[in-house]
């Protein structure tokens, strides 16, 4: 593995799953590895669970950190090739990745989505620019498109459900007041179409992500179908991709509720956090115990520590 941008770039998902797992139970066995070396992590958006579980991680193989907030710590990026950068952008992506790959032997980079320009979102400039311009791995903490670090944590916690047949998992839309990305959405699906289960995504007409990511999952425009013996049930806000970046429906007859989980098979409930109350999910379906956020949480310190680790065995950092 020379970058960690995509799920695509993990050859055999079950096995990094079993590998995580090993690692949860002994953080500090490869300790040695990361002595020496230097993470860089450079946030273009706010986080509390990436930047301190990548952190962590980081901690647990011997890495030190560096973090840099792009919003309002360095100046502002220009990524376009034979600009004239006469306006406010002061730094082109040429010079700033070279630097960084001096300073540091990894960076990990969170950048979200535009929703505003869908032809540069989807073609990820700020995370191909960086990968394109510097000569060290680059690690994705979420992208405009993807969040491969959360669906790794999240293939972990399923698994460690102890599953005894094959599931069926539902990635259900879920209402919000702000447009959001659909880069959770995407990784996830992506990430159970390569597990043993039946997985259906419900959605209001004209939610549906990206055909390319979700090619033949079934789509059911009806929560309480969809959800109807479900083992696993994940709730998550994203904005139409057709219509780019736009909220199409606000109101709460998308919200999960524990009426509606009493439809399922005793499902376990997940979420990528953080998460509206009473908007999202109500309090009694996210404060049950069937309820596995925390430990999503828990396990995304141990999903970037694999992805650390792989890059520093494989003599990329």
């Amino acid at each position: 593995m020379k970058n960690y941008l995509t799920l695509e770039d993990i050859p055999n998902l079950q096995q990094a799953v079993d590998q995580v797992i090993t690692l949860k139970k002994e953080p500090y066995s490869n300790e040695y590895l990361g002595r020496q070396k230097t993470l860089g992590m450079l946030f273009f958006n706010p986080s509390l669970r990436t930047r301190l579980s990548t952190q962590k991680a980081a901690q647990h193989l011997g890495l030190k950190t560096m973090v840099m907030n792009f919003s309002n710590e360095a100046w502002a990026l220009e990524f376009e090739d034979g600009t004239k950068m006469s306006g406010l952008r002061s730094e082109h992506i040429k010079e700033a990745a070279a630097v960084v790959s001096q300073y540091c032997d990894m960076v990990a980079i969170r950048a979200f989505a535009s929703l505003s320009d869908k032809h540069k979102d989807v073609e990820e400039q700020v995370l191909h620019n960086f990968s394109r311009y510097s000569s060290i791995p680059v690690i994705n903490m979420e992208s405009a498109t993807a969040h491969p670090l959360q669906a790794l944590a999240d293939a972990v916690t399923i698994n460690e459900q102890g599953l005894t047949k094959r599931p069926k998992i539902v990635l259900t839309w879920a209402p919000h007041p702000k447009a959001l990305p659909h880069a959770v959405g995407n990784s996830f699906s992506r990430m159970v179409q390569q597990l043993d289960a039946d997985f259906v995504i419900a959605q209001p007409a004209g939610y549906e992500l990206n055909t390319e990511i979700t090619k033949n999952t079934p789509i059911i425009y009806d929560q309480e179908e969809a959800i109807k013996d479900a083992d696993f049930v994940y709730a998550k806000n994203w904005c139409s991709y057709s219509n780019y970046g736009k909220i199409l429906k606000t109101d709460a007859q998308w919200m999960l509720t524990a009426k509606k989980m009493k439809l399922t098979n005793n499902a376990k409930f997940m979420h990528c956090l953080p998460i509206r109350r009473n908007v999202v999910v109500t309090d009694d379906v996210l404060d049950n115990p069937n309820s596995l956020v925390i430990e999503q949480a828990n396990n995304r310190t141990y999903a970037a520590q694999w992805v650390l680790k792989q890059l520093l065995e494989n003599g990329r950092a």
